[in-house]
């Protein structure tokens, strides 16, 4: 029988957790025998208890990792705390393998078979196990609560007999799953929202959800998408035209939100320290990109800070601050992933070697490295 070890994570200010009640049910119908550790699902608001009913098993970290044959986290897990991992064991998490690699060499050397699950390639199948996309909703979503916490104003106008309140202005930078989530947002509490992205195909999706697009006309932008679905680099060309663009736009905005990453590589830098001083002060900007370096000049990783009278809210983590509905979530992408690969006379997950998303997740095998994208 296979057993499914539930990690508590380690990561400070980490509040998901990679299994819910809900998950286990479907992993123990699969024929799968389920492990949690203890106070893994305090931060998501889920009891040991709550996993127990379920049907898992709640014990130490030790007790856990011994014997199991798929270890299930959030962020990837300290290699020194895997200690006396079965060799051959999946690690099925978000793993960071850029940030983080020294680390993927570390569980090579563990003998783990490790799966960051943030390469799952964005292709029909795999979108229901796209931890990326889901987690990136959440933030979108809570970027406009933060930057409404932090403005002193309502954001939609107001008719009243003591006269009017205007909408505020929000302006999205970045139109992926994130940067989408946000207009929304921002459109349903009222604002008056527009947004950009370098890339052309986005318009149509900024217009459908009520928002205006701010495109630079004269110079090619990307007509299609990146890898992946992710924006590339520019021409300077394009960058030069994009930032007189985007300044005299921001100078005229209350609200910013930046969305935009480029895999493996720093955060692209979107609003210059001069850009920040042309805002009105009592204007906010978040910046969703700040653990990648940031796409705001003056932002700080896990800080708010104020430069000319701007708030630049620079969170980390953003989707551990809604934990319990990111944790529901990203159980899902677990589970729809490992269940669309089990086989039901083994009861255990076969990842095929030729597959697509095998052969995009799969860090390590064999005690090797084995991803062409940390190879290359």
């Amino acid at each position: 029988m296979t057993r499914i070890a539930v990690l508590n994570e380690h990561a400070d200010g980490e509040k998901r957790v990679a299994a819910t009640p809900e998950t286990i049910k479907k992993f123990i119908g699969l024929g799968a025998a389920v492990i949690v550790e203890s106070g893994a699902g305090a931060g998501a608001q889920i009891a040991d208890a709550d996993y127990a009913a379920a049907g898992a098993t709640i014990a130490s970290r030790s007790e856990a990792i011994a014997g199991a044959d798929i270890l299930l986290g959030v962020q990837g897990p300290p290699p020194d705390s895997l200690q006396g991992v079965k060799p051959g064991a999946l690690l099925v998490a978000g793993l960071n393998p850029f940030g983080e690699r020294s680390r993927v060499d570390q569980y090579a050397a563990l003998g783990v078979e490790a799966l960051a699950m943030e390469f799952m390639p964005r292709i029909t199948r795999a979108q229901s196990m796209d931890i990326l996309s889901s987690q990136s909703n959440l933030a979108g979503y809570k970027a406009v609560l933060d930057a409404a916490a932090e403005y002193g104003r309502a954001f939609p106008m107001m008719m009243t007999a003591a006269g009017t309140v205007s909408a505020a202005k929000l302006f999205v930078m970045g139109v992926g799953v994130a940067g989408l989530q946000a207009i929304a947002t921002g459109r349903r509490l009222g604002a008056q929202v527009s947004a950009t992205d370098v890339r052309s195909a986005t318009r149509e999706q900024i217009l459908s959800l009520g928002a205006k697009p701010i495109f630079v006309e004269n110079v090619k932008g990307i007509e299609g998408e990146g890898s992946g679905g992710y924006a590339t680099e520019m021409s300077d060309e394009y960058k030069a035209a994009q930032a007189e663009l985007v300044s005299a736009h921001i100078a005229k905005q209350d609200i910013v939100i930046t969305t935009a990453l480029i895999p493996g590589r720093p955060a692209p830098r979107l609003i210059s320290d001069a850009q920040v001083a042309s805002m009105k002060p009592g204007s906010v900007i978040v910046d969703l990109a700040v653990e990648q370096g940031g796409n705001v000049e003056g932002a700080v990783a896990g800080e708010v800070v104020v430069r000319h009278g701007v708030r630049i809210v620079g969170h980390r983590n953003v989707p551990s601050r809604l934990a319990a509905d990111a944790s529901a979530l990203f159980a899902r992408n677990l589970f729809n992933f490992l269940s669309a690969f089990w086989d039901k006379e083994a009861k255990a997950p076969v990842l095929p070697d030729e597959d697509e998303i095998t052969e995009a997740i799969r860090l390590t095998r064999g005690g090797q490295v084995v991803n062409a994208r940390l190879l290359g």
